[in-house]
């Protein structure tokens, strides 16, 4: 296989991967959604991200997790897949997309967190899909 046939096929994955995120953006009326490696590198996104650092956004996301995954190992768990905050106006929701990602929503109270909790595990299983059909990592 070719650079350009690797390219082809994550142009093809990140185009699919960002019509999921379009239809969770529209369908639970979220500001944003990006898919993170658990490096901390921004792999996509979709919505309103103009006035936000993404890749600090990313960064620091995938490091609260890995916190996280440790507190779970302490107290006996074999982690945790989703993490929730909730801020005064501002609300984040993260969870795992298989072992490799992490699926970010920010949102505010024009939505659920009940609705957003829902669409979040589909859009991640219809990730997680996408992701999977290739034997290659997911980009970075």
């Amino acid at each position: 296989m070719t650079n350009d046939e690797t390219l082809l096929i994550y142009e093809e994955e990140l185009k699919q991967a960002d019509e999921v995120l379009r239809a969770l953006v529209i369908e639970s009326q979220i500001k944003c959604a990006l898919i993170i490696n658990q490096d901390g590198s921004l792999i996509w996104q979709h919505g309103e991200t103009g006035s936000l650092d993404t890749t600090s956004l990313a960064a620091l996301a995938a490091g609260g997790f890995a916190a996280t995954k440790e507190i779970a190992r302490l107290i006996g768990e074999p982690g945790f897949s989703i993490l929730f905050h909730q801020g005064e106006k501002e609300h984040v929701h993260l969870n795992l997309v298989g072992e490799d990602a992490l699926l970010m929503l920010l949102f505010d109270d024009r939505t659920t967190i009940g609705l957003v909790r829902v669409l979040a595990k589909d859009a991640s299983e219809r990730l997680l899909e996408i992701f999977s059909a290739s034997s290659k990592p997911l980009p970075s």
